[in-house]
């Protein structure tokens, strides 16, 4: 995984994301995951005292990527997700996404 960038990291990740029900995160890390919230993918750390719930969002900067890219590749080469209440019960209410095709 020599070309592993942000970029495509985050467009694999995004195919698989979105064949999943809502609700569904990758658990990327024992604190961070990643979600499709209906447009793209989200990456979100999870709470120390409480790793069941999430704490904030992040983008995958250069300085978040340099630090976590072998464990996002390690991911990659064995994923796994879960489903939380916490990301279902914030997604259950937004219209699925559709793209409009222009003939």
């Amino acid at each position: 995984m020599g070309d592993l960038t942000p970029e495509t990291f985050t467009n694999q990740l995004g195919m698989l994301l979105r064949d999943l029900p809502r609700g569904s995160v990758a658990e990327l890390t024992d604190f961070a995951v990643a979600y499709w919230d209906g447009r793209h993918v989200v990456y979100a750390y999870l709470r120390d005292d409480c790793p069941a719930q999430i704490e904030e969002e992040f983008d995958l900067s250069d300085c978040v990527w340099l630090e976590l890219r072998p464990e996002f590749a390690g991911w990659l080469a064995a994923p796994h997700f879960s489903v939380r209440a916490e990301v279902r019960n914030w997604l259950k209410d937004t219209p699925p996404f559709t793209v409009a095709i222009r003939r």
